[in-house]
């Protein structure tokens, strides 16, 4: 998890995109390292085997972001997942730029490109951490609406992209060959995905139940 305040968010993005909450209202934003397949998700699959499942990857990040607010039963603690969708289809929040904002990843976009290749094809940006690389997953947001940190002073992301040249490669690679994953070791990483979990997000969501031994 990294810390954050609410301005630090609602600063960088247009209105339609602020959270409604108070600027100085602290927040974490939630990320899943390489180990959470082990860790995490085979546990919650094994003990979860006779209740219904969906989406397991889903549902297991739902499971301990809950347990973690239990935690606080004397506190309000507001929990926003990534793959939540406003009634406008707009996500809840922008997971890339809260990872940004807390200082977790660094989110490569095309302005951080001084000679931009692409003329008018759409590029989407990015966010590459300092240890994983792109092996990690930004899950969520647990945000404390009474605790106020008017003191919190903002740190910088670690630029760890910082030719010009390695970032048209990690956008290139990004935006036209995703599915090979080249893009997740645009830097030098100290854990990555096991074969068994890269195997996982590789198949199809509708053929992810076989391999975890569950029916639909």
């Amino acid at each position: 998890v990294s810390l954050l305040k609410v301005g630090w968010y609602n600063a960088v993005l247009q209105p339609a995109f602020h959270l409604p909450y108070p600027d100085d209202t602290l927040a974490f934003v939630v990320l899943s390292t390489p180990s959470m397949f082990d860790k995490a998700l085979k546990p919650f699959v094994n003990k979860e085997r006779l209740k219904i499942i969906r989406d397991p990857v889903d549902q297991c990040i739902s499971h301990h972001l809950l347990r973690v607010k239990e935690k606080f039963p004397d506190q309000r603690v507001d929990v926003m997942f990534d793959y939540e969708m406003l009634p406008s289809r707009k996500p809840k929040f922008l997971a890339q730029t809260a990872a940004h904002v807390a200082g977790a990843a660094y989110y490569y976009q095309r302005k951080d490109v001084k000679f931009d290749p692409w003329g008018k094809k759409k590029i989407f940006g990015v966010c590459i951490h300092p240890k994983y690389g792109g092996w990690f997953a930004i899950r969520g947001l647990l945000l404390f609406p009474d605790i106020q940190v008017p003191f919190l002073e903002q740190p910088s992301p670690v630029d760890c992209v910082s030719t010009e040249e390695k970032r048209i490669e990690l956008l290139e690679q990004f935006n036209f060959h995703w599915q090979d994953g080249r893009y997740r070791d645009i830097i030098e990483v100290k854990e990555r995905y096991s074969d068994e979990q890269k195997a996982y997000f590789a198949t199809p969501p509708a053929e992810r139940f076989r391999l975890l031994g569950l029916s639909q």
